[in-house]
């Protein structure tokens, strides 16, 4: 008999494994509350405009590669991946460095601006290469029980995880001027969190961007999770838009399925939750249900910062980098109020996406759709983001104006949109607004996380952020692979594994 399997929301981690379970032959119903597939790494449309939600950057394309593979199909079919050159510029207050995938050139530029800095980069380069080999097995293993740490390969890459170092320490080690070290570690954004206190480990995160590159589907980052629905769907899997699950189905611990939010019951053998993970624990279960993970214990976990998000489409094109990264005055100080004070920044740091340089098909002919974040605390800090948006979109777009090219932005706006804190959290359904999910402290973390195989409940499984190994779309991707491959495995399958490509292992 087919084996049914229920997969809740459709971002990126639900979709993969949606579409590797169907690759297998399971019948998968995929529900999904709003009338959009993507989650957070949907497309928003305005006026003729599209822009990304959530995502922009796409890095360690191979193992989006490696999932549409295994499940029969080829990513290249369904996504037309550019690649950047010049991955992104760096704006700081006196200087600004543009960041390229050339190795010699990257030399080159960091020793014109601080003499000596390009061979601190081709050590960090070199050893970080290292560490990434060794952290792989990690990345793509189930880590849910404390033997898992016993393992050889696994004793052989604890030592690179850097317990005893933040980031910044890290970094510290390879670099001396300041405006370098932050280039390497601002991607501890990514987890939305301070790279004072980030653990080590994640030097692989801007490594990976240097050693794989960036890369822009055209139409957005959003394609990618268009592409796996679509797959999902020739695969025989069906996608239910509109229809949000109240409730899992209990017996017990075990579940047996999911009520949709219209009242109808729909059983399964196994359920998948890619929901933010704090949010579905506190909507999907009743109180007394879960223990570690109640209610009053997920309020004391560590969760990550906010952002604050503006989409313009503008009726002018800006010849200008297509990523570009304001970096605070004081910087630490900037990411001390959204970590740490959780109060409002004096003076943010910005990133803006300029995707229309790259992709026309994104704007009317001679406009441009302009993508803007701002880190923010999240809705623990208790601001009042109806009272106090347009305040601080305001001081956003005065700033972008004062430290870059965007010169005269609001005579341009033909169509804007916010998304708040407030907004992520009561409109799309992310705990406490914590945009990046649960932190990636070294006690949540690994073992320490929520497990790809829910510890609470029988049949039920995670993927997507708030499990192992974490945030980030390529993190995400890797989730869906662990919990899929680990589902096969119960069901007696041969679970499908997908070698490094040669010409990624050994890039460079």
């Amino acid at each position: 008999m087919v084996k049914k399997m229920i997969v809740i929301g459709a971002g990126p981690g639900g979709l993969a494994a949606a579409m590797m379970l169907a690759s297998k032959g399971y019948k998968v119903d995929l529900f999904e509350k709003q009338g959009y597939i993507g989650g957070r790494n949907a497309s928003i449309k305005l006026d003729g405009y599209t822009f990304d939600m959530g995502p922009t950057f796409l890095s360690m394309i191979h193992i989006a590669e490696e999932i549409f593979q295994a499940s029969g199909k080829n990513l290249h079919e369904y996504v037309d991946l550019i690649e950047l050159q010049e991955m992104y510029q760096l704006i700081f207050d006196d200087a600004t460095i543009h960041m390229t995938r050339d190795e010699q050139e990257m030399i080159r530029r960091l020793n014109e601006l601080s003499p000596g800095e390009g061979e601190g980069y081709k050590r960090f380069m070199d050893e970080t290469r290292k560490k990434m080999n060794a952290l792989t097995p990690i990345l793509q293993s189930k880590m849910d029980r404390f033997h898992h740490y016993l393992r050889w390969r696994v004793l052989k890459a604890i030592p690179q995880l850097t317990v005893s170092k933040s980031l910044y320490e890290v970094l510290s080690s390879y670099f001396s001027d300041e405006r370098i070290k932050l280039s390497f570690t601002f991607q501890s954004k990514y987890l939305g969190m301070s790279p004072w206190e980030c653990p080590g480990a994640f030097s692989i995160l801007s490594y990976m961007e240097h050693e794989y590159g960036i890369f822009h589907p055209k139409g957005g980052v959003n394609q990618l999770s268009k592409a796996m629905a679509t797959a999902f769907e020739e695969l025989g899997g069906t996608i239910h838009l509109n229809k949000g699950v109240k409730k899992l189905l209990l017996d017990g611990k075990k579940v047996k399925g999911v009520k949709l939010e219209n009242g109808e019951e729909v059983f399964s053998d196994e359920v998948v939750i890619n929901g933010d993970f704090a949010h579905a624990m506190n909507t999907l279960v009743d109180d007394g249900v879960l223990k570690k993970y109640s209610k009053k214990r997920l309020k004391k976990k560590k969760y990550s910062c906010s952002t604050f998000m503006i989409y313009l489409g503008l009726d002018k094109q800006y010849d200008l980098p297509h990523h570009t990264i304001v970096f605070a005055k004081d910087y630490k100080q900037n990411v001390e109020e959204i970590t740490k004070t959780f109060t409002m920044p004096e003076d943010p740091s910005i990133y803006i996406q300029n995707a229309s340089v790259t992709d026309d098909s994104l704007a009317p002919e001679g406009h441009s759709a302009l993508y803007i974040l701002a880190p923010v605390p999240s809705n623990f800090s208790k601001i009042d983001w109806e009272e106090q948006k347009q305040e601080f979109r305001d001081l956003v777009i005065k700033t972008i104006e004062e430290k870059t090219a965007y010169k005269d932005l609001e005579k341009h706006i033909q169509v804007e949109k916010m998304i708040t804190p407030k907004n992520w959290e009561e409109d799309l359904f992310v705990y406490e607004g914590a945009t990046f999910n649960l932190g990636h402290q070294l006690t949540q973390m690994m073992v320490l996380r929520p497990h790809n195989e829910f510890e609470e409940l029988k049949n039920c499984w995670l993927v997507g952020g708030g499990t192992h190994p974490g945030s980030g779309l390529p993190t995400i991707l890797e989730s869906a692979r662990i919990t899929t491959e680990a589902m096969e495995k119960l069901h007696h399958s041969k679970p499908t594994t997908v070698k490094l490509p040669v010409e990624w292992r050994d890039a460079k």
